[in-house]
């Protein structure tokens, strides 16, 4: 669509919004309000063989109209923190699914599907494992262990895995990690080799932010993908993260970026998706934030092997963004009072809402 063209039509979607805002009485009002007889954004995903899903996370399942609304409007799930290594290896050898299996059952009680989120990563690891130095057998050892455990144990009940998470730095270089430095470049085909082991029917991803255009950084996955179907290593997809920032400029080459990887016979999916703004957020920043989710969303559903797109969490109440960058926010659909914005309207409309 024409940027003219989607101005326009964002600017009704501001007015819509604004009005909604101010006819509603609270967030339970505005939820029975548009669930009336509206698609959810699932459904109207479903339509185009997508998913349309939201992070979410432990401590925020006891705030029960934000669960209502994570559980009607969605049909995929990712556990922001739960699954990951501090949460579910505390000590070497001592597993906790605890915060995981809540969001497993969650998603069962709403009929979502859950993305396993993430097997490996440089951050938010235990302590025992970072205030040591291996050997690479060992820590060879203890990697195999800990992603056989966690996929054994989430075997059937998660659809897909982000095996290994941000491996690469801006320039296309290999990320200095624990992972990297002891055991070299070859601990990604050995993590996803060993996770195909442990589910052969979950499918496996690497995932990364700024990947979305291309560039030095998806050019290295593009590069690394290649190398790895070559060597007939089980990778199924590659997780663009789609944490993005006005202030930046919209990935143009995005919809091209996930062609090419579908041409390596891979699927792609938006994994983790906010667009944040330099705060106060206004009328002008809302209506162009608007127009980049609807844009990324038309990428996904203009390529087949797209499968579906997942919000980094669908609320400013619990978005990371405040915290991570300051004086910047409002980066999600909803806002911290569980109204849509623009955004939210904007999406629609790439779903074909009628």
């Amino acid at each position: 669509m024409p940027r003219t063209r989607t101005r326009l039509a964002l600017a009704g979607a501001v007015a819509a919004a604004l009005l909604l805002g101010g006819i509603a009485t609270g967030p339970a009002a505005q939820a029975d309000e548009r669930h009336g007889e509206e698609r959810t954004l699932a459904e109207l995903a479903q339509r185009h063989g997508r998913y349309f899903g939201s992070a979410t996370d432990n401590p925020e399942l006891v705030d029960a109209p934000y669960t209502a609304l994570l559980g009607s409007e969605f049909d995929q799930i990712t556990p922001g923190n739960g699954m990951k290594w501090y949460a579910t290896e505390p000590q070497q050898g001592v597993f906790d699914f605890s915060q995981g299996d809540e969001i497993v059952d969650l998603a069962r009680a709403n009929r979502q599907k859950v993305r396993g989120h993430t097997l490996v990563w440089h951050s938010q690891l235990p302590e025992w494992l970072t205030a040591r130095e291996w050997t690479a057998p060992e820590l060879r050892a203890v990697l195999k262990k800990h992603v056989q455990t966690v996929v054994r144990h989430y075997r059937g009940k998660v659809f897909a895995w982000d095996v290994v998470n941000e491996a690469f730095n801006e320039d296309g270089t290999y990320r200095e990690t624990i992972f990297y430095r002891t055991l070299g470049p070859g601990y990604i085909a050995d993590t996803l080799r060993w996770a195909h082991q442990a589910d052969p029917h979950v499918k496996l991803y690497l995932n990364d932010y700024n990947i979305e255009g291309i560039g030095p950084k998806s050019d290295a996955y593009h590069r690394l993908a290649k190398e790895l179907k070559a060597q007939r290593v089980p990778l199924h997809g590659i997780g663009l993260q789609a944490h993005l920032a006005l202030q930046y400029g919209y990935p143009a080459t995005l919809e091209d970026n996930l062609r090419r990887f579908a041409r390596l016979g891979l699927d792609t999916a938006l994994t983790e998706v906010d667009v944040r703004m330099q705060l106060p957020a206004t009328e002008e920043k809302l209506a162009l934030q608007a127009e980049w989710y609807r844009d990324l969303t038309a990428a996904c559903l203009a390529v087949r092997r797209c499968v579906g797109i997942t919000l980094w969490d669908y609320t400013d109440r619990y978005s990371w963004i405040p915290g991570f960058f300051p004086g910047e926010g409002a980066a999600l659909p909803w806002d911290e009072d569980l109204r849509p914005k623009p955004a939210y309207f904007a999406l629609r409309g790439a779903l074909g809402e009628n």
